[in-house]
């Protein structure tokens, strides 16, 4: 009787020494643009600040990564970061919404405010954080600006804001309304004190910020692409029965009307902001 082993599939060394030569390609090491589909390292993407590098799409970076890509290392200090939302109008669901954003972004307000230092100069900054309710505008946001722009004119400094928002956020009702007029005032405070405010509109830019803060910077300036409008394209073409233009609301269009001031590029911001920030300075 032959013995089973006769049958035994023969062991390929060669296999067991390429597996160990070329180990398994981990899953996420490679992402895919969403725009043209093309793959690269994700180390790369990461270093290119989220920026695709065959089509150049740009993928949504968090507030502390537009933080730290602005201010020089090791300068950056986080101001109010306790002071949170607490669902003033108990709101259905609006508490749980709450604590399953700050679970997914990791942040608990939708803006970060704080100093840092733009090539040795010192500023006020802030970014809105899209991973949390897409940095929607409610009492405590309007609050942490408010209190930014303030500090920043009792101590006779710039303002550097990233704006990112869907607008006012709807569970907090009026109160959220309210900080349109709260963080315009704040604006006008530090204009009066001959101070320069430059915005980063990123995409989007919408609603309640549009209408306020966001557009009322000395110097605006935006990513390519960036959505930035009050009501969506979708609202107006349903509410006017009309097709818009090709690219309306994009940064390109708002640029050609003059609604904005430059188009830079995510990896020439900082540069460009610097040199503007020299070029304003109060000692100069």
């Amino acid at each position: 009787m032959l013995s089973k082993h006769v049958f035994r599939r023969p062991r390929n060394t060669l296999e067991s020494e390429r597996s160990e030569i070329f180990p398994a390609v981990p899953e996420d090491l490679y992402l895919k643009c969403a725009g043209c589909e093309g793959t690269f390292l994700r180390d790369e993407f990461q270093r290119a600040m989220k920026v695709c590098p065959f089509c150049g799409q740009l993928s949504r970076l968090g507030a502390r990564e537009r933080l730290d890509s602005l201010c020089d290392a090791g300068s950056f200090s986080e101001l109010f970061p306790d002071l949170v939302s607490s669902d003033p109008l108990n709101f259905p669901g609006y508490g749980e919404k709450l604590a399953r954003a700050a679970e997914e972004s990791g942040e608990n307000e939708g803006v970060i405010c704080g100093l840092g230092a733009v090539d040795g100069m010192r500023a006020a900054v802030f970014a809105m954080e899209p991973g949390f309710m897409l940095g929607s505008m409610g009492v405590a946001v309007g609050e942490k600006i408010t209190r930014l722009f303030e500090l920043a004119a009792g101590q006779g400094l710039p303002v550097i804001g990233f704006t990112l928002s869907g607008g006012a956020r709807m569970q907090e009702g009026i109160l959220s309304l309210m900080q349109m007029a709260k963080t315009s005032g704040a604006v006008k405070l530090h204009s009066d004190a001959g101070l320069l405010y430059i915005a980063v509109l990123c995409d989007p830019t919408m609603g309640g910020v549009t209408a306020s803060f966001a557009m009322e910077a000395d110097i605006i300036l935006a990513e390519p692409g960036a959505l930035i409008g009050f009501a969506g394209p979708r609202v107006i073409e349903q509410t006017i029965r009309q097709t818009l233009p090709e690219g309306f609301q994009r940064a390109e269009f708002l640029l050609e009307k003059g609604f904005i001031d430059a188009i830079v590029p995510r990896a020439g911001l900082r540069e460009t902001i610097a040199r503007l920030l020299r070029l304003h300075r109060r000692d100069a």
